[in-house]
């Protein structure tokens, strides 16, 4: 069965850091390229993030140098520092038959002044 989790995801204060992670099981996620999206009320689904499976890797123009992504053979990490309370928004993986903002992979992301 195919499976994925998404974790690290909490509250914290502006300044603070997060690393949340997206893990497979059934596949190997380092096969495909995986996606960190986020959206908060209101707001269109917008990607952060990204990484191929050759490893290449980008992040949203706006977040570079807060914002890093990687991963192991079945864990894509999106590390999150100096957060702000713009950052706050469910944060989504997508990855394989799992798309951009999808319900069932997202954690909740919170910053506060």
């Amino acid at each position: 069965e195919l499976q994925l989790a998404v974790s690290g995801g909490g509250s914290v204060q502006t300044g603070g850091s997060l690393r949340l992670s997206c893990t497979a099981s059934g596949f190997r996620l380092a096969d495909g390229g995986v996606a960190w999206y986020r959206q908060s009320p209101g707001s269109e689904c917008d990607m952060v993030s990204g990484i191929s499976s050759d490893g290449s890797s980008f992040v949203k123009e706006s977040l570079k140098g807060r914002f890093a992504i990687s991963r192991d053979e079945n864990t894509v990490y999106l590390q999150m520092n100096d957060l702000r309370p713009e950052d706050t928004a469910v944060y989504y993986c997508a990855a394989d038959i799992w798309g951009p903002c999808d319900g069932d992979v997202g954690t909740q992301v919170t910053v506060s002044p």
